[in-house]
């Protein structure tokens, strides 16, 4: 593929060199102009056209589906990742002296709303990580027999690290433990088939690989889990007659659209589904690829110009983003790049980088010159 053809899908790259897309990434020029139509017609006709924008919502579903060869049903629109999270934690039904699993390097939305219940008696244990990885073993050490869930990030966020979800879903499985996976910081990049992958549910906001706006995301909830997640913050949209306003029946819609509570993120959903169109048409496996030559290009030249890459590079657990050792104070890197039309970040005192398929090699060479010369 001649990914230089796609780079005019991409706003951003007429300014800047953005390598920063495990933070909160620039949309798509197409989910700019879905976002400007749905603001005009509402702007314009108020809700005259509601049905269209709400078949919409429906079709951006159908997407996600695919995305995860998942039926449309069980994905299920939140606002963000830390409500997915917390949809699971809140609605699970814990008893005292039950326990959670997950990793101690985990982003803090995936660990507060586990922490969240200690009041309930809930004990969360957070495997630490050795010689810079998640090591399965070691998750599976922390398991007991009053091991409810094993919450684990497909990547995680400061090191890069591919958690080996296949391992521990089928651990789970086994044992009747619920797996939940935070899948932000692969989602759209690397291939996920939760038919394959036994994952009973996952969250993932649209705002990093998926070049989606903040407050957009999903919740997928494996159908034969649904059950076990009581609804919580339930509003008009969580039941099956939700467009029946003057009839109170509360029956819980039999999927995860009983998540919904109320009125969705139209615009951000019509965006979102706009930016995921685009990599549906390029294709998961082709840009997990792209981004691996891209990564393993700026690993190579990290090594030339002296610095040490902490990211494990394993073919099993590289991912888009690199965590770099770079002589210094971290956020002046970032600042100087920033002051030379580059973005890249600062994570846990390293210098961390995470390019999408439109980036280019050039671009990489570009910010190892400007590290290079601090």
């Amino acid at each position: 593929m001649d990914w230089t053809a796609l780079r005019p899908e991409f706003p951003v790259t007429q300014r800047w060199a953005f390598l920063d897309h495990a933070a909160v990434a620039p949309i798509t020029g197409r989910a700019r102009r879905a976002m400007a139509e749905w603001a005009d017609d509402l702007a314009e006709n108020g809700l005259v056209h509601e049905p269209r924008w709400l078949a919409r919502v429906e079709e951006v579903r159908g997407l996600f589906a695919k995305l995860l060869n998942a039926n449309p049903r069980d994905v299920a629109f939140v606002k963000n990742t830390s409500e997915g999270i917390g949809i699971v934690a809140e609605g699970f039904p814990w008893r005292e002296g039950d326990n959670v699993v997950t990793a101690a390097e985990e982003y803090p939305s995936n660990l507060y709303p586990w922490l969240n219940l200690a009041s309930r008696g809930v004990e969360t244990r957070r495997v630490a990580t050795r010689a810079r990885r998640v090591w399965v073993d070691d998750v599976l050490a922390a398991v007991d027999a009053r091991t409810r869930i094993v919450s684990l990030s497909s990547v995680e966020f400061s090191s890069g690290f591919r958690n080996d979800l296949d391992a521990v879903g089928a651990f789970c499985r086994q044992r009747g433990i619920f797996f939940f996976v935070d899948a932000i910081q692969s989602l759209g990049v690397l291939p996920l088939d939760v038919t394959a992958t036994p994952v009973d549910a996952l969250a993932a906001d649209g705002h990093k690989w998926l070049l989606g706006p903040e407050g957009a995301g999903i919740l997928w909830v494996r159908r034969e889990a649904l059950d076990r997640i009581r609804p919580i913050g339930v509003g008009w949209n969580s039941v099956v007659g939700c467009r029946d306003f003057s009839t109170i029946d509360y029956t819980p819609k039999p999927h995860a659209g009983r998540y919904e509570s109320g009125s969705l993120n139209v615009a951000g959903i019509t965006a979102l589904g706009a930016s995921l169109g685009l990599l549906l048409e390029i294709s998961v496996p082709a840009i997990a690829e792209r981004i691996q030559q891209l990564t393993d290009h700026l690993c190579a030249q990290a090594e030339k110009a002296g610095f040490e890459v902490y990211s494990s590079r394993r073919s099993e657990d590289k991912s888009g983003i690199v965590s770099l050792l770079v002589p210094g104070e971290p956020r002046q890197h970032v600042k100087r790049c920033r002051a030379e039309g580059i973005i890249i970040n600062q994570r846990a005192g390293r210098v961390r980088v995470s390019p999408h398929c439109y980036n280019s090699s050039e671009e990489l060479d570009r910010m190892m010159e400007v590290l290079s010369s601090l």
